[in-house]
């Protein structure tokens, strides 16, 4: 059975992660969080105090640091490496997100991502999700996905996320912080935040993670023209 390039795009907090992960578990393929790769430099260039207008110093970063993804598949968890350091909560941080914008819109930083998503995803038989995948990425992907939910709604979200994992954080500057993430996001100079043209719009407000999964795998089994495995 030929195996597909999936690329789910979308904004922050709209759920990418979560179904990124469910979708590729349902198909047996690899989980490519490429979101996870912008927090994962921002943190880094934080904790050693890179100016995030350097671009010389980002690049260089990208460079020497080890990036991993571990999963662990009896636990049905995955974690994101540093140099061996497990750093899943911390890059998902508010701090950390408000900087990865920032980190995102360097050329130099995209450059040397682009690369290596391409590199891990030539082969087919991924899930790739983030905010250019469908457009920058891999345009040619098999089947691309726009992930969206209103503001107010992926805000509670992360707020409920955060809350869960003893961080203590504000429901409204959380919401607001989505909202400055989408402008930075969506008006940034180098590969903004833009729907495919042939991207499969779902807007996930008042559904559950089952029911956009369930969308998404008709989407896939159409693509596999009515072949696939799932259900």
């Amino acid at each position: 059975m030929k195996k597909l390039i999936i690329a789910i795009d979308g904004p922050s907090g709209a759920g990418k992660s979560t179904l990124s992960k469910r979708l590729a578990a349902a198909l047996g393929y690899v989980n490519i969080d490429t979101g996870a790769m912008y927090r994962a430099v921002a943190l880094m260039a934080g904790r050693q105090q890179i100016p995030l207008d350097d671009a010389e110093a980002l690049a260089r970063l990208c460079h020497t640091m080890k990036l991993e993804f571990r999963r662990d598949a009896q636990a049905e968890t995955e974690a994101v490496l540093v140099n061996g350091e497990d750093v899943s909560l911390a890059i998902r941080a508010p701090e950390v997100s408000l900087q990865t914008s920032k980190v995102a819109a360097c050329p130099a930083v995209r450059k040397e991502l682009v690369c290596l998503q391409q590199r891990l995803g030539q082969g087919g038989g991924v899930v790739l999700e983030g905010r250019d995948i469908g457009t920058v990425v891999f345009p040619q992907a098999e089947v691309k996905f726009f992930l969206t939910a209103s503001a107010a709604e992926r805000g509670r979200r992360r707020w409920a996320e955060l809350q869960a994992r003893g961080v203590d954080v504000d429901l409204p500057q959380t919401i607001a912080e989505v909202e400055a993430r989408d402008v930075a996001d969506s008006n940034r100079l180098h590969a903004p935040l833009k729907r495919a043209a042939d991207a499969i719009n779902i807007d996930s407000d008042g559904q559950s993670i089952e029911e956009v999964l369930a969308l998404m795998q008709r989407g896939v089994q159409c693509a596999l023209g009515g072949k696939g495995q799932l259900s």
